[in-house]
């Protein structure tokens, strides 16, 4: 059993002195995850000479268009990820143009 680390809570992300998990949007505290995320995947990298399997669910759904480009861009990095979406129209055409589209639906693949 772990008793601390990011999965506990036990991180306080701070701008300007207040605290994200009381006083940002859906969206700042959802980009405040992503900001660690990806400087793990980034530490991971750099410790192991490879990139690391990116699994992101929903991530763009809670986030502005400009975050959501900022975000296609920085992910462009990596040669592997398994992003999902309830709407593909979210998704930056870069990162879109990129993929291998799976659809899921009635719990089968199309």
């Amino acid at each position: 059993m772990t008793l601390v680390g990011p999965h506990r809570d036990d991180l306080r992300f701070l701008v300007n002195a207040h605290d994200m998990a009381r006083f940002g949007s859906r969206g700042q505290q959802r980009t405040a995850a992503l900001a660690l995320r990806l400087a793990e995947a980034t530490l991971i990298a750099g410790k192991k000479g490879d990139a690391p399997l990116l699994l992101l669910d929903d991530i763009m759904s809670e986030l502005d268009e400009q975050r959501r480009a900022y975000l296609a861009h920085t992910l462009a990095q990596y040669e592997q990820i398994f992003l999902t979406t309830g709407d593909l129209g979210l998704v930056p055409a870069p990162l879109r143009d990129n993929a291998r589209l799976i659809r899921v639906e009635g719990g089968r693949f199309m």
